[in-house]
């Protein structure tokens, strides 16, 4: 489930001012997604957010995702 060049959107957050931050994925470490949004880029924690891709209804927690991208690739989730 790779995230780069797909469309974010920032539904849930520890940060109330990062909710409904919309814009499109360039980089992902392991624990950060930087995001092209209208104001520039910027910086995510990924363990305090719960965002959506590509306008789908499966919300990620950022939280379970906290591993390389290269590391996910195999990883079996679990649906809530």
């Amino acid at each position: 489930m790779p995230f780069l060049s797909r469309e974010i959107s920032i539904i849930d957050s520890a940060d109330p001012t990062l909710i409904g931050v919309k814009g499109k994925v360039l980089e992902e470490t392991r624990r950060t997604i930087i995001v092209q949004t209208q104001n520039g880029e910027k910086t995510f924690a990924k363990d305090v957010i719960q965002f959506t891709l590509d306008l789908e209804k499966n919300v990620i927690d950022g939280a379970t995702v906290t591993q390389r991208p290269e590391d996910r690739i195999n990883r079996k989730y679990r649906r809530n």
